[in-house]
């Protein structure tokens, strides 16, 4: 692989990176947060100093031979830390426990890499290697131990990806599951990258030469894998983002009929402050809300309570169940006051009203707008309280639901 083989993941993972930072920087505290960007940037910098331009460059800047050598095996055990961390976290549980989980995870590869430095420090390398450290060094004292610890402790992050995200994918459904399967899929391509290091070192033990197989079958196994585990944790993610938009959009859809039925009748609906249309739609669902419960505020002395009571046992009678027959009776109620509203354009009613108490059934708070809205669109219910054009309102349902 030439450096252009390890700066294109490089990239992605930056540019990943790049469109995370927001989110983190508004939630920095949320640990599943912090975890996937930990495996994001670490992810980059593995490619980034793995590539044969940046190992000569990194050697020749700091002066020591093979220094790159750790200094990448130590962004992998990093890395492999931070995968167990974000599955960790991820899965959740009780809060104490996760933590004690991380912590030990975290201070186990921590040890890991000081050992790494501290071997690398003890033995010699002095013939620059770009590809093919590893085997070039698979005999050396102390740089032997050194291959050998990484290998194992990458070898233990793989087995363990496996077994707990292979567990878990069968316990749920859904996206996730998705994102675990390719999770594991991308370690298997991990763990073949592994083997193949494993096997190159080995044979250099007993005399043989399969350095091909670490200098060029491994960094593709190793790219393929990466790449491969990083779709599967951003996938569920990204999904569960969108579904989550996709629902409050459907929300505020749903909304719609019952606030076009009251927006004639909200004191604000003119002349409130009103949020743009590129507006975060959860900021869009909470006006919209805001503007229905100011539309009811203004039908409050129009309530009727007995054609509430009316249209229940109408839905009921029709089939619908206790909650739909609510929001049904709910629904007719609001049109009736509607009609109500429209027919007294001076405001007698409300004057009447003055500060005597609320009528009963005002005092009672209409239980699930989506509901009530869509019952407004499509409940028999709801347009027999309606009434035909030019009846006393309320009067015509009053008739057909005695």
């Amino acid at each position: 692989m030439d450096g252009s083989s390890y700066y294109i993941p490089a990239a992605a993972m930056g540019l990943a990176l790049t469109f995370k930072a927001p989110a983190l920087a508004r939630s920095w505290r949320d640990p599943l947060l912090r975890s996937v960007c930990a495996l994001m940037a670490l992810a980059g910098l593995v490619f980034f100093f793995a590539a044969p331009p940046t190992i000569a460059k990194v050697n020749d800047l700091t002066g020591i031979t093979n220094v790159s050598a750790p200094l990448v095996y130590c962004l992998l055990s990093a890395f492999s830390a931070s995968c167990l961390v974000l599955v960790v976290n991820w899965r959740g549980g009780p809060p104490e426990q996760t933590r004690r989980t991380t912590r030990r995870i975290i201070i186990g590869y921590g040890v890991v890499v000081v050992a790494l430095v501290t071997l690398f420090a003890l033995g010699d390398a002095p013939v620059e290697r770009l590809v093919d450290f590893d085997t070039y060094y698979a005999r050396t004292p102390y740089m032997r131990e050194m291959i050998v610890l990484y290998l194992l402790a990458l070898t233990v992050a793989g087995v363990a990806m496996n077994f707990m995200c292979g567990r878990w994918a069968l316990q749920v459904r859904g996206w996730l599951r998705v994102g675990l399967l390719i999770i594991v899929t991308g370690y298997l391509f991990n763990l073949a990258y592994l083997s193949t290091k494993f096997t190159a070192v080995v044979a250099r033990w007993y005399g043989h030469d399969l350095d091909y197989l670490s200098s060029d079958a491994a960094p593709v196994l190793a790219s393929a894998g990466a790449q491969i585990s990083a779709v599967g944790f951003c996938l569920p993610l990204a999904c569960q983002r969108v579904g989550d938009s996709w629902s409050t959009w459907a929300t505020y859809r749903r909304l719609g009929p019952l606030w076009r039925e009251l927006r004639p009748v909200s004191a604000h609906a003119d002349h409130g402050v009103r949020i743009s249309w590129w507006s975060p739609v959860e900021l869009q669902v909470t006006q919209r809300e805001s503007d229905i419960h100011d539309g009811m505020l203004g039908l409050y002395p129009y309530f009727d309570s007995e054609v509430r009571s009316r249209a229940y046992d109408a839905a009921r009678a029709a089939g619908s169940d206790p909650v739909h027959a609510q929001a049904e009776a709910d629904a007719a109620m609001v049109a009736a006051a509607v009609r109500a509203r429209a027919a007294d354009p001076e405001g007698r009613v409300i004057s009447s009203a003055g500060t005597d108490s609320a009528p009963a059934a005002s005092l009672e708070v209409p239980r699930d707008l989506v509901r009530m809205s869509v019952a407004l669109r499509q409940s028999p219910v709801v347009a027999a309280a309606r009434g035909p054009a030019g009846t006393r309102p309320g009067s015509d349902f009053h008739e057909r639901t005695r």
